[in-house]
């Protein structure tokens, strides 16, 4: 049955947290691992949403320091669009690199502009480059390659549209977190396939990748970390619809499913060692490897996923932040 292990060894005891990142954690409670199940998705989306509001554009401007536009991508024969929030430092010389950002929220949750203020802080301004998030449609409503589609659509328009925008669009870097971060190696595989924009990187942190649910982390660390097998279980479920369990399901749906890793930008994949997705993100790095690709691959001990989220001024978190921020400058060298 899908979402239930398949054999394979018992998982034993878990990994520890942190003890920073543990300790924040438990200032949390019980609500900061309460699993999303397929009966509590409505209304896990809606705390979602009254948690993570969306900034205006004027907000996200910081009193001049950013230029913030919203632009609209046709997205589909029907006439859909998706959206678009471009940001970049106020006045500064382009064309600029850009960050193509997808946010987090396993697929059911989060929005393009509640990503935007720590991004531009601690990237756009010290990098001197532009972010670009995509309003990408939400599962259960949007299923299956739709989500994909309206992030390849997106990159498509922001390319197509550089010069007018002051970007530079040979200097793209795939990236997001979590759910985004699966979407961003989805994204690399689609436009490689499709002759689409070449990315010069895809920057994947803690990325949702596989449905499948055979992971020894998934099952070690069920019910103690912040996304637990049940939340995953749930969201691919809202996701995949009717296809969830199949064998056929596309790697442009789950990335992990892809069979040919060449040809892809190099990538930066970070995940914690007591998290859900540890094990999934490293046999993706090695995967990338093994077809002769680039990959920096950190594994965080210690850390829950989205630790940095929950505790950003741990110094487990500063030091991702800047492993991360050092990879982006070499890309962006390059």
């Amino acid at each position: 049955m899908p979402g239930q292990c398949d054999g394979g060894p018992a998982a034993g005891q878990a990994p520890p947290f942190e003890p920073e990142l543990g300790a924040a954690l438990a200032a949390r409670g019980a609500a900061a691992r309460e699993p999303v199940t397929p009966a509590g998705l409505a209304a896990a989306q809606r705390r979602d949403a009254a948690a993570r509001p969306r900034p205006t554009l004027r907000e996200l401007r910081a009193d001049g320091r950013f230029e913030v536009e919203e632009l609209r991508a046709p997205a589909g024969r029907d006439g859909r669009e998706v959206t678009l929030v471009v940001a970049r430092p106020a006045r500064a010389p382009g064309p600029l690199p850009v960050l193509y950002y997808l946010h987090g929220g396993g697929m059911i949750m989060g929005n393009a502009w509640s990503v935007l203020p720590r991004l531009l802080r601690e990237w756009a301004l010290p990098l001197g480059l532009a972010v670009v998030s995509a309003e990408y449609r939400l599962a259960p409503r949007a299923q299956y390659l739709e989500p994909v589609e309206d992030c390849y659509a997106g990159l498509v328009q922001v390319t197509g549209r550089a010069a007018g925008l002051g970007l530079d669009p040979d200097r793209v870097v795939l990236g997001g977190k979590s759910a985004g971060g699966g979407l961003a190696a989805a994204l690399a595989l689609l436009t490689r396939d499709r002759g689409g924009p070449v990315p010069i990187g895809q920057l994947l942190l803690s990325p949702m990748l596989d449905d499948r649910d055979r992971t020894f982390s998934g099952r070690q660390m069920a019910g103690l970390d912040t996304w637990d097998r049940t939340s995953n279980a749930t969201a691919w479920q809202a996701l995949l619809g009717d296809r969830y369990g199949a064998a056929d399901v596309a790697p442009y749906a789950a990335a992990a499913r892809a069979t040919d890793l060449s040809g892809l930008p190099p990538a930066y994949l970070e995940v914690g060692s007591a998290e859900t997705f540890r094990d999934e993100g490293v046999a993706y790095a090695d995967a990338i490897w093994r077809a002769g690709g680039e990959a920096e691959l950190h594994v965080w001990p210690g850390a829950f996923h989205g630790f940095d989220t929950l505790a950003p001024q741990a110094a487990l978190s500063r030091d991702a932040q800047e492993a991360r921020t050092r990879w982006l400058r070499r890309i962006l060298a390059r």
